[in-house]
């Protein structure tokens, strides 16, 4: 099950925030940090999945017994991409390798429907990244990863701005990280 998905520029500001399990403000706040400093601390030649912070583990706990353990967060999995961090915090039963194929996804189907999306893209049409957010997970739960379908649901309930056509679209998406052929090049 995925608990959270979070996305935060280089500077530590978060730019998306959803949390799939019920957690107190004050711990939201102080994990978001917490997450941000452990994933911009890494070394680029390290791997993309890290353990979850104490923070997050020892929260989650609940007092019946009859929660299974493996339903508990335990897994930050992250790429980055030139300007921006998505980080996706998962229980252990989800595949580390699936969530980074998610990841790409969500941003292959933002740059769809943006065209050359760049990072005030994210700020100034939320609605949009929480609707491709919400075609591809729902409670937790992965529903949808096939590209064509997250961009045409989206597209489908009128959510999606245009830029006006005189606007060059900044810093496009090639500061994202994508190369000339269309590739990311993200770690």
């Amino acid at each position: 099950m995925i608990n959270a998905v979070l996305v935060f520029n280089n500077a530590g500001q978060p730019r998306l925030t959803k949390f799939y399990t019920q957690l107190e403000t004050s711990v939201q706040q102080r994990l978001i940090s917490e997450i941000f400093t452990l994933v911009a601390n890494r070394p680029n030649s390290a791997c993309n999945f890290l353990p979850l912070p104490p923070l997050l583990a020892s929260s989650s706990k609940s007092s019946t017994p009859s929660t299974p353990h493996n339903d508990t967060p335990s897994l930050v999995t992250y790429r980055h991409y030139a300007t921006l961090y998505f980080i996706v915090i998962s229980t252990s039963t989800e595949s580390p390798l699936a969530l980074l194929d998610l990841i790409q996804v969500f941003v292959q189907a933002l740059d769809g429907l943006f065209e050359n999306v760049c990072e005030l893209d994210l700020i100034f049409n939320f609605e949009t990244l929480h609707a491709t957010l919400a075609e591809m997970i729902v409670g937790g739960v992965v529903v949808e990863t096939q590209l064509e379908k997250v961009v045409e649901g989206v597209r489908s309930q009128g959510t999606v701005a245009k830029r006006p056509v005189n606007e060059k679209g900044g810093m496009g998406f090639a500061g994202f990280g994508r190369g000339d052929g269309g590739v990311w090049a993200g770690r």
